[in-house]
């Protein structure tokens, strides 16, 4: 993490830079920040002042529910629901606008492009999003009610109780437990479309009405379980011995959301970045991010 924010330093010699520049008329950008983040904190801040500075257009984030502890307990679905409104409440994003969605911030991300009836998202910038799913649970850290979250994890993540209170479940996908995922998990099959209703038509067709796709992986990433997950890639079901790229998943194969169709049309660019989970440079920024918002 050190790396990552010891560019804070640039990012102020930025804004000193580009603080009496004025906006350009451009697409504005949004930010959905990640789990056990919030608008405020230095991370999410890094990422929206330092493509603010370089981009010189209107940019903000989204804080989701209440913040950090919103972040881990409240599910999935209203994450989306809580982001969806106050997007659709932003009068200077109905002309369209850019995502950019930080780690868990993808998931929210790709529940807001699926199915919310707002403005139109043009670029979606997947900055270390475990985009196909992780496969396994991960702790919550130090914060004072992080037991509340062992215990649900020791209900079994795709018990109801754990659905309706644990985020990260909403994208659990043990491969070796197909049977429990798609039965019991509420999130990621549906906007996958791994499990059909009568919306997965509208899921797909907005998906695939993005301009560009850009999937950023983090090749130290310790997080994202698997690191190809930032790139749509997976276990295949049922094995969990070995990764594969998103060309040999079935939610590819099938084209159940999109994602093929997108790619075939070369809308999809895939990038790797030597950092820690979402540890980038602005020179990174530069190159990976900034020329696909222009």
């Amino acid at each position: 993490m050190a790396r990552c924010f010891s560019f804070l330093t640039t990012f102020i010699v930025l804004l000193a830079i580009f603080s009496s520049i004025p906006l350009s008329s451009s697409t504005p950008f949004i930010v959905l920040h990640g789990i056990s983040m919030f608008c405020q904190d230095s991370g999410t801040v890094y990422y929206t002042q330092t493509l603010k500075s370089l981009l010189r257009v209107q940019g903000s984030c989204v804080e989701v529910g209440n913040g950090l502890r919103d972040s881990w307990m409240m599910p999935m679905e209203s994450q989306v629901k809580d982001a969806c409104g106050k997007i659709k409440g932003m009068a200077h994003l109905q002309g369209g606008y850019h995502m950019v969605a930080l780690s868990q911030g993808n998931m929210v991300g790709r529940g807001v492009i699926e199915t919310c009836d707002g403005p139109p998202v043009k670029s979606f910038i997947s900055v270390g999003g475990p985009n196909a799913g992780h496969s396994s649970t991960f702790p919550c850290g130090k914060f004072p009610w992080c037991g509340t979250i062992g215990q649900y994890y020791e209900k079994g993540v795709y018990t109801p109780d754990t659905q309706d209170h644990l985020a990260p479940s909403g994208y659990i996908k043990i491969p070796n437990d197909m049977k429990g995922y798609l039965s019991g998990c509420r999130f990621l099959p549906k906007i996958n479309n791994e499990v059909q209703d009568d919306q997965s038509a509208i899921r797909k067709k907005r998906f695939t009405s993005l301009t560009l796709l850009v999937l950023i992986l983090f090749q130290a990433d310790t997080i994202i379980m698997p690191q190809i997950s930032s790139h749509f890639g997976y276990y295949p079901d049922g094995d969990f011995s070995a990764p594969v790229p998103v060309q040999k998943t079935q939610v590819y194969i099938k084209d159940t959301f999109g994602f093929r169709t997108l790619d075939e049309a070369g809308k999809v660019k895939f990038f790797k970045v030597p950092g820690a989970h979402l540890v980038i440079t602005v020179d990174e920024i530069k190159r990976y991010i900034v020329p696909y918002m222009k």
